[in-house]
């Protein structure tokens, strides 16, 4: 007999899924894991048994809880629900479902809201690290209507500021988990870089691309896809992930020229899907690698960054990201520091209700 859970279905960022409270779901990890698949309809291309949109960007799931730190008010597990797989990942953080954690949080009554607006402290649990969300809340209530608008979402809606706390070397341990600013992998120059999604940058002319090539056009390339998967799990045991055949960890961005009045331009595979934008904590980890003197990125876009604030525009299939840094001592990579990383998202409350599901 199928049982009722609890949730929520969410937009955060350029990401939609399903949001619930940890006590809703089976302590046991397998237990959950397969509510999960069977929740979302997995694996199934079309995902037409569940509630998933049938592509990775849509087959998401957010686990919060009230937290017991000091630094934190809520604990976020983010959970990437493989489409075509019986398999589910917690290997990475998930930036643009961090969007939507806040306002769920407030709605759920885990956090108090304020009377104009309320930062929200998050501690994300796949990596340990820490970020702040600031909701509007108007009256005490979640405010999703407003004019903030982000590229590769349709409308507009109010803002929510992410500040992004110390998640350098998340993942991987350290900024660059290979220790070196630029590698060779498979003849093929690349920067293999963390600051809070593992990333693997190639130049999109090591490749005979141009950078401007659709994800449709790139994801028909078989040939491009098999060497991109084949650095990719090269990379993985390099930048301390281990086996990276069943993760969904590192990501691979083509860098290239900008298109339109950016820094640089990307194309990103998920890892064997291309994403129509790009991933939050990926383009800080991109844009981290803009400004640090040495990567294949510096070199390409050949500019002096200064000690001091700066936006980083990041091109993308869809548009831009705009990504807020301070940093210190950007020339070396033994001091290269990180002081501060924020952006910008938007979220929206899409449904609440019950999921339904026979667990076996």
């Amino acid at each position: 007999m199928q049982q009722a859970y609890p949730c929520y279905m969410m937009r955060g960022g350029t990401s939609k899924g399903l949001f619930f409270l940890a006590e809703d779901l089976p302590e046991d990890t397998k237990k959950r894991d397969q509510l999960l698949l069977g929740l979302m309809g997995s694996p199934d291309s079309r995902q037409i048994d569940g509630l998933g949109g049938a592509h990775p960007l849509t087959s998401k799931v957010a686990i919060v809880s009230k937290s017991i730190r000091d630094d934190a008010d809520v604990d976020y597990l983010f959970v990437q629900v493989v489409v075509d797989k019986a398999q589910v990942s917690t290997a990475q953080n998930c930036g643009n479902m961090l969007a939507a954690v806040g306002p769920f949080s407030i709605e759920k009554g885990l956090v108090t809201a304020g009377d104009s607006h309320t930062d929200v402290r998050i501690h994300m649990l796949n990596t340990g690290a820490n970020a702040t969300a600031r909701v509007e809340t108007p009256e005490t209530k979640v405010n999703y209507q407003g004019s903030a608008e982000i590229d590769g979402v349709p409308g507009s809606s109010a803002p929510i500021f992410i500040d992004f706390l110390d998640i350098a070397g998340s993942s991987c341990g350290k900024l660059f988990p290979t220790g070196n600013a630029q590698d060779v992998i498979l003849d093929v120059p690349v920067t293999c870089i963390d600051n809070g999604m593992p990333v693997v940058l190639l130049k999109a002319e090591s490749f005979g691309l141009s950078g401007a090539e659709s994800p449709t056009e790139l994801e028909a390339n078989e040939a491009l896809k098999d060497k991109v998967e084949a650095i990719r799990l090269s990379a993985g045991k390099q930048m301390n992930l281990g086996d990276v055949s069943n993760k969904t960890v590192p990501k691979m961005s083509l860098i290239s020229p900008a298109l339109h009045g950016g820094l640089l331009n990307t194309r990103t595979f998920i890892p064997h899907r291309v994403h129509e934008a790009i991933g939050v904590l990926g383009s800080v980890s991109v844009a981290t690698a803009c400004v640090l003197k040495g990567t294949i990125a510096n070199d390409l876009v050949k500019k002096t960054f200064s000690e001091s604030a700066m936006a980083i525009e990041v091109e993308h299939p869809t548009g831009q990201f705009t990504v807020e840094m301070e940093v210190s001592d950007s020339h070396d990579i033994g001091k290269f520091c990180v002081k501060r990383a924020a952006l910008l998202r938007t979220a929206r409350l899409l449904m609440r209700g019950e999921a339904m599901f026979a667990l076996k």
